[in-house]
């Protein structure tokens, strides 16, 4: 009987996993309808009065977006407004929701990264993630990875669909 060998174990590739670079730490979304009458109406003395007496120290280390879940037509100012209350405390302030939060925090760290150590190396980019890695995140580290790398798969190495290969 042969001996099985494991070929992907073996392989050169290299594995550009997205999930290893997901920041950790509490993703938190405000609301801010819920400061609008009705959640529609902005009434200024009250928005502010409401923005002045917020436990704004519940979002201490958190990364937050503030969205407005409803139609209402919100000043440019309101949402500042509110950014400027919760920033002492936060990470990291976004406008827009959970998953704007995530596209924000991959650009920020896949253009930051030092992507030499890939130079001239078949790659793939990890596709499965237990973590919500968001879809714009691979869009921003095949470009990185496209300058450096010699080829560039996507998936598992088991199942990889083919994206990208250097000229000769």
């Amino acid at each position: 009987m042969d001996e099985i060998i494991n070929k992907v174990a073996n392989s050169v590739l290299e594995v550009f996993d997205l999930e290893d670079y997901y920041p950790s730490g509490i993703r938190t979304q405000i609301d801010i309808s819920q400061w609008l009458l009705e959640g529609f109406l902005l009434k200024e003395m009250d928005f502010r009065e409401a923005l002045k007496t917020h436990d704004w120290k519940q979002y201490e280390n958190h990364f937050v977006a503030i969205h407005c879940s409803t139609d209402a037509i919100v000043p440019a100012w309101a949402t500042i407004l509110v950014t400027t209350y919760v920033s002492p405390f936060a990470k990291k302030v976004v406008l827009g929701t959970i998953y704007d939060l995530e596209t924000v925090l991959y650009q920020e760290i896949l253009l930051a990264l030092d992507y030499t150590k890939y130079q001239d190396k078949p790659l793939i980019l990890k596709g499965c993630s237990k973590k919500p890695v968001p879809e714009s995140a691979y869009i921003v580290a095949v470009q990185q990875l496209q300058k450096v790398a010699k080829s560039i798969m996507y998936g598992e190495a088991c199942s990889a669909v083919p994206l990208y290969k250097k000229a000769k």
